[in-house]
This record gives C-alpha cells, sequence and structure tokens, in this order.
C-alpha cells in the first residue's frame, strides 16, 4: 500500500500492511511537537517536507546558534531529526530519536524516526555517515522470526537490524555506504552459517535515486555488477543470492520521491535452470521463495 522502506521490507519479509503508514506533507501536529520538545529540552526548526540535504542548509546555521532541532519529513512515513554533531553529540541524537519513537504510536505511528546527524560550518553542511533509523516494529511474523525460531541463521548487513527493530535477527553490523555493504557481504559468504544474510545497499536509494542523480547511479549499478560477480565466486553449491528492492526510486523522474516502477527479481545459484517467472504479484513472493529454500 506505502512505497517506503518499512512498508517495502515488511512485504518482502512476507507482512502485507493493509493500509499505507501516516505520512505528513503539510507538517507534523502541534502536540506531536510540544511533547517532543518536552522529552528532549529543545526547540524545534523548519517542520516542514524536505530534501535532506537542503533542510541543513536552509536551517543549519539557525540550529547551530539556538541548539534547536531540525525536525522534517518527506513523502516517507519518516520523522527526521537533523543535528550538527558538535552541537548535540550522536548519541544524544538517538536518545532523542528514542524519545520520539515513544511518541509517535498509534494514529501517529510512522514507519520510522531518523538521526540525521551532519558536520561542517555554514554554508558548506554535509551528512555523515552515523545515520540511524528507529522502525515500528512489525504488526504480524516474518519470515526472519520464522528463521530465526527454527535454529536458522539471520544476518542483518546494512539498515536491515533497524527497519526490523531488531526482531527475528541473530546478528547485525551496520555499513557506511554499498562498498562497506559488500565488503561485509563478501566477509559473510567466507564464513559457514546456516540461513539467511539480509544485505541492504542503501546508496541506491539515499544518494542517487532521491538526488535524481543518473550518472551516479549508472556509476553505483556498474560497481555493484563488478562486486556481484565476485560475490557468486565466493558462493557454494548450496548457496542462492536473491536481488530485488523495496520499492522503486527512478533516477530519470521527476521530484525526489520513491517512484512506482516494479521492482526486479533475480535469483541466481550453481543449480538453478535460467528461466523467465515474468511478473510476480506481491514482494511476499521472495518471503515464501525464502521459505521453501531454507524451512521447506
Amino acid at each position: 500500500m506505502g512505497k517506503d522502506t518499512t512498508i517495502g521490507h515488511w512485504e518482502i519479509a512476507g507482512v502485507v500492511s493493509p493500509e499505507p503508514l501516516p505520512t505528513y506533507p503539510d507538517g507534523f501536529p502541534q502536540e506531536v511537537l510540544d511533547e517532543f520538545s518536552k522529552a528532549t529540552g529543545r526547540a524545534v526548526l523548519c517542520n516542514k517536507t524536505y530534501s535532506g540535504t537542503e533542510v541543513i542548509k536552509d536551517y543549519g546555521r539557525e540550529h547551530m546558534e539556538t541548539g534547536a532541532l531540525i525536525v522534517y519529513t518527506s513523502a516517507d512515513s519518516v520523522f527526521q531529526i537533523a543535528a550538527h554533531e558538535e552541537i548535540v553529540p550522536v548519541e544524544t541524537l538517538y536518545e532523542y530519536c528514542e524519545a520520539a519513537r515513544k511518541i509517535l504510536v498509534g494514529k501517529h505511528g510512522v514507519g520510522r524516526v531518523i538521526a540525521r546527524p551532519f558536520i561542517g560550518q555554514y554554508p558548506d553542511f554535509k551528512r555523515t555517515s552515523n545515520r540511524h533509523d528507529f522502525s515500528l516494529e512489525p504488526p504480524a511474523q516474518t519470515v526472519l522470526d520464522k528463521l530465526k525460531e527454527n535454529g536458522k541463521d539471520v544476518i542483518a548487513v546494512g539498515k536491515i537490524y533497524d527497519i526490523f527493530a531488531g526482531r527475528g535477527i541473530t546478528e547485525f553490523v551496520r555499513t557506511r555506504n554499498n562498498d562497506d555493504g559488500m565488503e561485509k557481504a563478501f566477509a559473510y559468504a567466507d564464513k559457514d552459517f546456516d540461513g539467511l544474510c539480509f544485505v541492504n545497499l542503501v546508496d541506491f536509494d539515499m544518494s542517487y535515486g532521491h538526488r535524481r542523480d543518473v550518472e551516479g547511479y549508472t556509476k553505483a549499478l556498474n560497481d555493484f555488477d563488478v562486486q556481484l560477480g565476485k560475490l557468486m565466486e565466493k558462493l557454494g553449491d548450496d548457496d542462492t543470492v536473491i536481488i530485488t528492492a523495496d520499492h522503486g526510486c527512478d533516477p530519470c523522474f521527476k521530484g525526489t520521491d520513491h517512484t512506482r516502477e516494479y521492482v526486479p527479481f533475480v535469483m541466481w545459484s550453481k543449480n538453478i535452470t535460467p528461466s523467465n517467472i515474468s511478473a510476480v504479484e506481491g514482494f511476499d513472493f521472495i518471503a515464501e521463495t525464502v521459505e521453501k529454500i531454507l524451512l521447506d
């Protein structure tokens, strides 16, 4: 029903949401902001739908002068908090996000509260890799839960742990970018584990899709193509790799929002005969496939 990270990953893991998560195109209600300010002891700036790079450009200097937190949203169901790392230490920003997560439940239960730390001096502010997502828990059992209950390894690479609020995961590691994500994937491919390694490569969406950076997206795809060949060389006879997406993010489209194209489903192993399964209805097909491979 939605086209965002949370609902997309939930459906990949087998939980189909009957309705989209709440969005706030006109900003968050005052009662939410009042409660947030009371919990953090800080005022709020912005409270609008904004690009993450533009919001620190427009509000970063005032934030540094006043200590007020930059709160903004997007077309997604997100409550984003931007703060300069010298004004609000990263761990403190995470605490503020946890406070917001407790507030944003029920009818205001946004999919994610996101810490957006940045550095630099006006006008040359730059976001750092210390982003951290605080997600709603999935409303029902996911394939990750099932795998864990059946004694399988469920390894999360990148923001997967954050997206599922840690549920159904046995081991996790965070990443800085696509290249770091693939290096972590290579390391796990070299290990002996029995279960699922779930990797999110964030740059396609965050750095190139939303930014409508076609050249950057193209380079990232070509880099991944080379890395995929390296990964395939590491896989054994019983290993399978699936490549897919949690939503669209066409870098050629207008605006900065997620888009609604079909997502890819590419599955490979040494013992799969190539075939075209055509279009499939529902991302939960992926969860069904993973369950058949690992639990049947």
